[in-house]
């Protein structure tokens, strides 16, 4: 039997390198050997891209082969030897800037390459969080309430921002992902800190309202109009929300429920609601997508990441097991589905 090869990139330049590194060793255990042919591409934090034998947390590239994409002929070559490596499917586990935003994707475009997941457009759409807003509440999506704050604008006045958003405010960085850079916000010592904090990832800021309610997440597979919802997931924040350190830290007290515990009729709302969403931003592959149900029964829009974690911890292959489909079976459905 032929072999497909795929090219599986993780890594990356961005502030979830370490991430990017948790998510990719498990899809490279997942990923059966008898039918794929893996070539690990490890990305590091510079943008170099590397050829390398494992998927390991602290991975030396002093004396590692260098790739460099050869564009329009679908291949890369080496460095320094200059052989040829022509993968069948990219499959980018890369989260964050330059790796999430579509850059690969639009790499893979140029190479011509079939890529697992989004493409360049609806990668660098989902990524930004403003724009994400922007485009479904022109198309009737309810979203969280927000304020932008752009890099050296001056610090609003917290009593105007809680006015109208209430109190807790989150501030969070429009491009970034893994709740990296976000603060819950009380005070307006806080709001200026949390600035401060989330400017260091982005130079367009969020201030959105608090809302209190569930925190519940959908994993989409698929390319429309031939795309699915799983089943519902629900994150119960063990601290004060579900920050990096609540999603990551081997302590975390976090929880995360698979399935929700959720009425049916609710439950077939978000569902809908999120293959609406996936299919009006262009999403193709996979995504997750994140919601707040507040307690009046509102149900808010939060964000899409096009890219989810695939770590011990993660909500998106949790989600498909939970709806009948092995994380091997998830991985070489999302393989299918490249183009």
């Amino acid at each position: 039997m032929n072999r497909k090869n795929i090219l599986l990139a993780f890594g990356g330049e961005s502030s979830e390198h370490e991430v990017s590194i948790m998510s990719a060793r498990n899809v490279y255990a997942a990923l059966d050997k008898d039918k794929f042919e893996v070539i690990l591409a490890y990305i590091d934090k510079s943008g170099v891209w590397w050829l390398v034998d494992d998927v390991v947390d602290d991975i030396v590239t002093d004396t590692a082969t260098q790739l460099v994409p050869v564009l329009g002929l679908g291949k890369f070559m080496t460095i320094p030897d200059y052989k040829s490596i022509k993968p069948d499917v990219i499959l980018p586990i890369l989260h964050g800037r330059n790796g999430e935003d579509g850059s690969v994707q639009g790499l893979a475009q140029l190479l011509h390459i079939p890529t697992v997941g989004c493409d360049m457009t609806s990668s660098s759409i989902c990524m930004d969080k403003l724009a994400t807003k922007e485009i479904l509440e022109a198309q009737g999506i309810t979203i969280t309430p927000y304020i932008v704050h752009r890099q050296n604008a001056s610090i609003p006045d917290f009593q105007t921002i809680t006015d109208s958003l209430g109190s807790p405010i989150f501030v969070k960085p429009a491009r970034a992902g893994s709740s990296v850079g976000v603060s819950k916000v009380r005070s307006a010592q806080e709001l200026a800190e949390a600035l401060t904090e989330a400017h260091r990832h982005d130079e367009v800021v969020l201030i959105e309202k608090g809302i209190v309610g569930r925190e519940l997440e959908v994993a989409m597979i698929g390319n429309p109009p031939e795309h699915k919802a799983s089943a519902i997931g629900e994150i119960i924040p063990g601290s004060d929300f579900y920050s990096y350190d609540a999603k990551y830290d081997n302590d975390s007290d976090s929880q995360i429920l698979v399935p929700a515990p959720i009425d049916d009729a609710t439950a077939l709302v978000i569902k809908n609601t999120a293959a609406n969403i996936y299919e009006i931003l262009g999403c193709s592959g996979l995504a997750r997508v994140d919601f707040f149900l507040a307690k009046d029964g509102t149900l808010y829009a939060n964000e899409v990441n096009t890219i989810p974690g695939f770590t011990n911890i993660s909500m998106y292959p949790k989600l498909w097991q939970a709806s009948g489909l092995t994380y091997n079976q998830l991985i070489e459905r999302l393989i299918s589905l490249a183009r």
